[in-house]
């Protein structure tokens, strides 16, 4: 389990890191959103396994190349969710922003982030949900944790362990889930108070 999460966990910081600015970039330059949302597209249409093979190819067996192609997969949701709800947000309301004297960036950070933050943050937990769906498939090139257990199960057609370790997966994905969803209620709630 912890080496499940230790994987799962590293993609999505990885994935957020690189995903939430990218968001950004896409909600402000329409240039950008048309160059990159083909790729985002591909990604997101591409089969699970496919994401295998450069992340072998490039980083061998292991643990590294789990979090590599865990990440690409799980990077595309971070991104369309951030566009999104940067796009959302009334004109009106970013223009007043301006108009009261806020630069591009005050407007960007005071206004619309939070704003946006619920569906920001029903992309991070889509990004999590990916990452946890990814990291049982990365068991195919090593990554070790409970995908290994799912995979040599299904190797030795073994239905006992099989099932506990898949609905060990499933626990944590549920945990995980129910975490980041608390985190947007009590955000939501802190937010309401003010």
């Amino acid at each position: 389990m912890n080496e499940t999460l230790s994987i799962v966990i590293a993609s999505v910081i990885i994935s957020l890191a690189l995903g939430f600015p990218l968001g950004i970039i896409i909600s402000t330059s329409e240039r950008a959103n048309r160059i990159i949302r083909p790729v985002l597209d591909t990604m997101q249409t591409m089969p699970v396994f496919v994401y295998l093979i450069p992340a072998l190819l490039f980083f061998g067996l292991g643990k590294p190349p789990a979090v590599i192609a865990t990440t690409i997969y799980a990077i595309v949701p971070i991104i369309r969710l951030t566009s999104h709800g940067i796009r959302q947000i009334d004109k009106e309301v970013v223009e007043a922003s301006l108009s009261f004297g806020s630069t591009r960036l005050q407007s960007l950070i005071k206004v619309q982030i939070p704003q946006a933050l619920p569906t920001i943050m029903t992309g991070v937990n889509q990004t999590l949900m990916m990452a946890m769906s990814m990291v049982v498939t990365t068991s195919m090139i090593g990554a070790t944790g409970l995908g290994m257990e799912v995979l040599i199960s299904v190797n030795r057609v073994e239905i006992g362990r099989g099932l506990v370790s898949g609905t060990a997966v499933v626990i944590i994905a549920v945990l995980l889930d129910r975490i980041t969803q608390g985190f947007v209620n009590g955000r939501e709630v802190i937010l309401d108070e003010e």
